[in-house]
């Protein structure tokens, strides 16, 4: 890959969170020409001590994707973007669905106008959600499972998702759609429960709080570390196979939320678990079981997942204990 993104001008949207900072990274180790856009609105995850070690060979801009005007200055030159902007909380859809809206789709509808504008050949890659498919009727889930959103953040996605294949089919531009499980790992927010839940977990058993489990603990779910996601979105982005693709991309196992909290517990060594039941704001979103059938992405990329929960959750509490006090 590194022929490919020597010199290659590279735009990050949403570039000081946890994917974006970690795609950055090794972006800039493959010798592309890295500019990180991100607005840093809050309570998101943009935190600019992700790049401190990158900081003097990336741009960074500050920059928000509902700004049309700011767009087609940073758009025009670029050869790939990874889109990843976005409100990233489906609980705070649901409080406030208007942001959510401006951001997970008009946003992106702002960067692909643009895009056709000024830019037409660039290949963009956008980072939907596997909240898209609400109530799921079969694990693992493929790619053609039907998509019931069940919170504006997951209706949003799906329809940005349908855009983007759209301004593909009509006006030829590259994109690549990847469904995501549940990405932990260094780099991401720990400041609260909105998402990143292992990361939020990690904090609280680093705390010696209380891990709070609703129900027993038996609801499956995926989780897949950073730096496997990382590799998979450039992998992509340098296959040109993956033009008018979508991929959901997961770890490919699923591991009880009791397995979860219980591992971090384990390896962090301080904390504790309690159980107490389903709040009926949660009940209404809930998905049931989720696992990714992640064949279609290894057979596209020949890329497999390489770091499994308890190496996965080892490496962040390393990472967390060593920069907390920039996290907090």
């Amino acid at each position: 890959m590194k022929n490919y993104f020597f010199g290659k001008k590279i735009l990050i949207t949403g570039g000081l969170g946890m994917i974006g900072s970690s795609i950055a990274h090794l972006l800039v180790k493959l010798g592309a020409e890295v500019t990180i856009v991100d607005s840093c609105l809050q309570p998101y995850g943009a935190n600019e001590f992700n790049i401190r070690s990158i900081r003097k060979k990336v741009k960074l801009l500050n920059i928000d994707i509902r700004d049309r005007k700011a767009l087609p200055s940073i758009i025009k030159d670029c050869q790939i973007i990874f889109n990843l902007a976005g409100q990233v909380s489906h609980n705070d859809s649901i409080e406030n669905p208007f942001l959510d809206t401006e951001i997970n789709y008009t946003g992106h509808l702002n960067v692909l106008e643009t895009v056709r504008q000024v830019n037409p050949g660039i290949k963009i890659l956008y980072s939907g959600s596997r909240l898209q498919f609400g109530r799921i009727e079969k694990t693992p889930v493929a790619e053609m499972h039907p998509q019931r959103p069940l919170t504006p953040y997951a209706l949003n996605k799906s329809a940005a998702e349908n855009m983007y294949l759209f301004y593909h089919r009509l006006h030829g531009i590259p994109v690549i759609i990847f469904r995501i499980a549940n990405p932990y790992g260094p780099r991401g927010q720990i400041r609260h429960n909105k998402y990143c839940m292992i990361n939020w977990f990690i904090r609280q058993a680093m705390d010696d709080q209380t891990i709070t489990i609703y129900g027993d603990g038996s609801q499956i779910r995926d989780y897949i570390f950073i730096d496997d996601l990382a590799e998979a979105f450039v992998r992509a982005a340098a296959t040109d196979a993956c033009s008018g693709q979508v991929f959901n991309i997961g770890s490919g196992t699923g591991v009880t939320f009791k397995t979860m909290a219980e591992t971090i517990i384990q390896t962090v060594k301080s904390g504790k678990i309690i159980h107490v039941p389903w709040p009926d704001n949660y009940v209404n979103v809930e998905t049931g079981d989720y696992v990714s059938d992640i064949r279609k992405i290894s057979g596209f990329l020949g890329w497999h997942p390489g770091i499994d929960l308890q190496e996965g959750v080892a490496r962040t509490f390393a990472y967390y204990k060593k920069f907390h006090s920039h996290y907090r």
